[in-house]
């Protein structure tokens, strides 16, 4: 039958097998990449969050990109919108090596107005202007994603989960704290994971039953049948009480009246919670970037089994110059990208993106530095994210006194220092 698993049971390459079937050949996957990102602050003020730097050499997008295609998963449609050009030049620089002969494409869908006058106005909205794209691929299953979160999944089982279940809608699912909760999708499960209740973004989420701390939220993952999606699509596009979202509208419409299951995200080898991060906030993006220098972080970015795909410059090699006394080039506990000098500077607990510079006497701890950031002489930088193309003044001290970078930089609720080319009365926004 066509719809019956076929999962890989040998090795290759004395890799761990992955769940390849006609399952993820016969699904299309959508990025949905369209959002600013407002809680970024400063950082999506001239690109979309999806195009956000993230991990040294990445883009955020990178992700859910790369899991498609060690997933399998070789026709994806990347939704655009928001100031998409940084975003668009990445994508086409960096993915566009399927071949189009095979039936396989990272295709970039900007928002047209095709069937609307209107721009996207929601999520659901995304998805609906662009069905004649969507059937005209003839997918029997239709895989939409968040193209703003940060982790790394096989989407072949929850393919199989879907069919298995007999479901017409799949939600990927996590558990978190209910502090958290609150910024996303809050559902409720029967005892066979039947989605009987959700709610986006709720005041008050509901707990997990038996445990008070923790409550189950949407990842933004969602599995259709491809006729089920058109339907549930067309019918919302003439709700005119509708905000042609998700999370909002198609969802809890949906669970009244169809059959929807929650797919728990889980460690293959391990069963516990896998690793997810929504690195939406200036200090979730921070602390997302630092647990990467630990010794051995939840994402692992050495995994050769799983690698993570990318554009990447020509560039040579990260460089380290000047051995004196009080003056010694160095990066302790750090992770820094080609193209780098350290020069004289002491660089400590970071993460430097590629072509940044660190001049003679600078020291620079627990920062995020983008890319072709020149950091003078003399310079003390402390828990702060620097973005690209800044250049930071000789002698300039910022994250020892927050209330003075508040005056002149974005400073978080947890105290870390966003710091972008305009704060400093520079222009690079053209380049980013």
């Amino acid at each position: 039958m066509k719809d019956e698993p076929e999962v890989k049971t040998g090795s290759e390459n004395g890799q761990t097998p992955r769940f390849v079937s006609r399952l993820t050949r016969d699904t299309i996957a959508l990025i949905l990449a369209g959002g600013r990102g407002s809680r970024l602050k400063q950082l999506t003020q001239w690109r979309a969050k999806p195009a956000v730097h993230f991990g040294g050499k990445f883009r955020i997008v990178d992700f859910p990109l790369s899991n498609c295609l060690n997933s399998g998963i070789r026709r994806i449609g990347v939704l655009t919108q928001y100031k998409a050009h940084s975003l668009i030049q990445h994508v086409q620089r960096g993915w566009g090596f399927l071949r189009a002969e095979l039936g396989e494409f990272v295709e970039l869908v900007p928002a047209q107005q095709r069937v609307a006058d209107s721009w996207y106005v929601g999520t659901a909205d995304a998805v609906f202007q662009n069905l004649d794209i969507i059937l005209g691929h003839g997918a029997d299953y239709v895989l939409i994603l968040a193209g703003d979160h940060i982790y790394k999944m096989d989407y072949g089982p929850m393919l199989a989960h879907h069919v298995e279940r007999g479901a017409d809608m799949t939600i990927g699912c996590i558990e978190t704290a209910l502090d958290t909760a609150r910024a996303f999708g809050v559902m409720a499960v029967d005892e066979e994971d039947r989605v009987i209740g959700f709610e986006e973004k709720p005041e008050n989420p509901r707990p997990v039953p038996g445990r008070e701390d923790v409550a189950l939220v949407s990842m933004g993952i969602y599995v259709f049948n491809t006729q089920f999606l058109c339907e549930q699509l067309k019918q919302d596009a003439d709700a005119a009480t509708s905000s042609h979202d998700f999370g909002k509208d198609i969802i809890p419409m949906a669970i009244d009246k169809y059959k929807v299951v929650a797919y728990p995200f889980r460690d293959k080898k391990t069963g516990q919670q896998a690793y997810w991060r929504d690195v939406g906030t200036v200090d979730a993006f921070w602390e997302a970037n630092m647990e990467l220098i630990g010794i051995s972080p939840e994402l692992n970015l050495y995994d050769e089994e799983w690698p993570i795909w990318t554009y990447q410059a020509q560039l040579p090699p990260a460089k380290f110059i000047f051995d004196d006394e009080g003056r010694r080039g160095m990066a302790v506990d750090s992770m820094v990208s080609g193209g780098c000098i350290v020069s004289g500077a002491v660089v400590r607990h970071s993460l430097l993106f590629s072509g940044v510079r660190v001049h003679s006497y600078a020291i620079v701890e627990d920062c995020v530095v983008m890319p072709n950031v020149d950091i003078g002489e003399n310079c003390f930088i402390k828990r702060a994210v620097i973005d690209e193309g800044c250049v930071i003044p000789e002698g300039m001290v910022i994250g020892k006194d927050l209330e003075e970078d508040a005056e002149r930089f974005h400073v978080s609720p947890e105290g870390v220092v966003l710091v972008t080319p305009e704060m400093l009365g520079q222009e690079y926004h053209s380049a980013l």
